[in-house]
């Protein structure tokens, strides 16, 4: 993952930012559905660390009229980063899930569908001050989530990555030199042996971004370029980029297709025309990776 630098850093990266097309759009859920959204949120000094995937869920929830439940740990960013919203569209909670305390059972009263996209990073960084290593995210925050969740819940979709699964083999044993891919297997497999219905993501290299801007209608214009042909497949054997774009997409199409319930997908992107928002395309995607 990129760093966020500085506040300046932020203002000429989103002047940068082309006015491409729209994020595809995704068909209207139901108005029963309740979705929360777990996103990474890491602050050392003043500097605020951007949600890249989560937050480009985020926006893309909101685009369709969602509703949805944000868990941060500092619920007044979520003003800076998506602006005033209706309480009924967008509720934010204050929570640190490597907290077991944290996590109130009434975050998650009539909660239905939830997606995680916490994360840090590989190598010691200033994203581990305060205890925000791989061990802390990615196991045991995950952990805790998970046995939070209501078993009411339809679908828990997780971002993970490539590569979880052969952590002790070259290159992937450098990338895990301090645990991260090793953690996220364990959250994985928890999430898995816990009952609840879920999908697991698990991108290649992310591309795009970091979209740090504060404006949600300049990230809704953000798009992966040529690179929106997405590769999926299963067994952990992809190995490739994926825009941060098409992970968001992903995750937000898995969420009720039952052809994706209890499956693990590596998600590539290539360049060429992607699935956009039909529903039915990312379906086949989904279908002819469990085919293989």
């Amino acid at each position: 993952m990129q760093k966020c630098k500085t506040h300046s850093t932020r203002k000429r990266l989103k002047l940068r930012v082309r006015s491409w097309r729209r994020i595809p759009k995704v068909p209207l859920l139901p108005p029963n559905w309740s979705l929360l959204l777990v996103a990474p949120e890491a602050l050392f000094v003043k500097h605020l660390f951007p949600y890249y995937s989560g937050q480009l869920v985020v926006a893309s929830l909101l685009q369709q009229n969602i509703k949805s439940r944000l868990i941060l740990r500092n619920p007044e960013k979520a003003t800076e980063l998506f602006g005033e919203q209706d309480k009924e569209k967008l509720q934010v909670f204050k929570g640190d899930t490597r907290k077991q305390e944290d996590l109130d059972p009434s975050i998650f009263e009539g909660v239905t569908h939830v997606i995680c996209c916490t994360g840090t990073t590989a190598f010691p960084s200033r994203r581990w001050d305060d205890d925000n290593t791989p061990e802390r995210v990615d196991w045991v925050g995950l952990k805790n989530l998970v046995s939070a969740l209501p078993s009411s819940v339809k679908r828990v979709v997780l971002v993970s990555s490539i590569g979880v699964t052969k952590f002790n083999e070259l290159p992937w044993s450098i990338m895990n030199l301090f645990g991260v891919l090793k953690y996220k297997k364990m959250g994985e497999d928890f999430l898995r042996n816990s009952g609840l219905p879920f999908t697991i993501i698990r991108p290649g290299r992310l591309t795009d971004g970091p979209y740090t801007s504060y404006d949600l209608n300049t990230l809704l214009k953000a798009t992966a370029g040529q690179r929106r042909a997405v590769l999926i497949g299963q067994g952990d054997k992809l190995v490739g980029e994926a825009s941060r774009i098409v992970v968001a997409e992903a995750c937000v199409q898995a969420l009720d297709l039952e052809v994706t319930e209890n499956q693990v997908y590596e998600v590539n992107s290539v360049e060429g025309e992607g699935p956009g928002n039909e529903a039915k395309k990312w379906q086949e995607l989904f279908e002819a990776a469990n085919s293989r």
